[in-house]
């Protein structure tokens, strides 16, 4: 009599994907802007170019951003997307975020959609405090590349702003602005199918005349997955912007530097143009 042992092997079990900005792309799930409490009167277009560099990830991108004010000041809807964007990786690079087909590629983002309104305005002794709900659509594409997630978020965040007036030539204005909020995205690998929650929080500075301003801004989230020690939901960045104001739009340059879990740095040229024709004239 002759026994046959029959050995089942199990499917290898696919690498863990780390649904964080320390093993993707830098427009995959960044940490959310805030502005500088305020909600425009007029319908605001922006676009930039970001050239992101360092740490064998090279990305050059373009986003465009609407702001449309529903009622001047007190509510608005924005929406923004980065359409285009162009990447070239390390061979390490590669290897660490499992990437599964080029080093180089372009790709497209997430659609984000955001309501905002204004709780308390601002007057002489009390500050100015807007809420934002924000959707983070799963639209992005190369997920196999690491260049956006294929889960969606959302976030919830306070900005609180106060000005101080000065009367000098040089100086005219300055802004501090806060902001704290709660961030969630959905994290959907093999072994792990569950909802990361981070803490947002933010701090901002804006010296500005009247014909020029300077922005310097701290923010990051904190999110609770911890499956190994870099899994790097928790970034940080420091971004240093300046503003030359017209009356026909607001040019920008910024330089940002990822502080932690964010290994890139940037620069970014871009432009605010009011578009007045576009926006509606609900009473207030």
């Amino acid at each position: 009599m002759f026994f046959i042992n029959v050995i089942y092997s199990q499917p290898p079990i696919p690498p863990l994907v780390h649904h964080t900005t320390n093993w993707f792309g830098p427009n995959a799930n960044p940490v959310p802007e805030f502005t500088n409490a305020t909600i425009p009167e007029k319908t605001i277009f922006t676009v930039f170019g970001d050239y992101y560099y360092g740490y064998g990830d090279k990305t050059q991108s373009i986003t465009a951003k609407i702001e449309v004010p529903l009622i001047s000041n007190k509510v608005s809807v924005k929406a923004w997307i980065v359409p285009f964007e162009k990447y070239n990786v390390t061979d390490e690079v590669f290897k660490r975020r499992n990437m599964l087909v080029e080093k180089s590629g372009t790709a497209s983002g997430d659609l984000y959609v955001q309501t905002r309104v204004s709780l308390i305005s601002e007057k002489k002794y009390r500050p100015a405090i807007i809420f934002n709900a924000t959707l983070k659509t799963a639209s992005g594409s190369n997920f196999k590349d690491r260049r956006f997630f294929n889960t969606a978020g959302y976030y919830f965040d306070t900005e609180i702003g106060k000005s101080l007036h000065v009367n000098n030539p040089i100086l005219k204005e300055i802004r501090l602005v806060g902001n704290l909020g709660f961030f969630s995205w959905d994290v959907q690998t093999p072994g792990l199918n569950v909802q990361d929650d981070a803490i947002m929080y933010g701090a901002k500075l804006i010296l500005r005349n009247d014909k020029v301003g300077w922005e310097n801004t701290y923010s990051g989230y904190s999110g609770w997955l911890r499956r190994v020690p870099d899994y790097g939901d928790k970034p940080v960045v420091f971004a240093s912007k300046l503003n030359y104001y017209d009356k026909n739009f607001t040019a920008f340059v910024q330089y940002q530097h990822g502080i932690r879990y964010f290994p890139f740095d940037q620069i970014r040229v871009g432009a605010d143009i009011p578009l007045a024709f576009l926006t509606p004239h609900f009473s207030k």
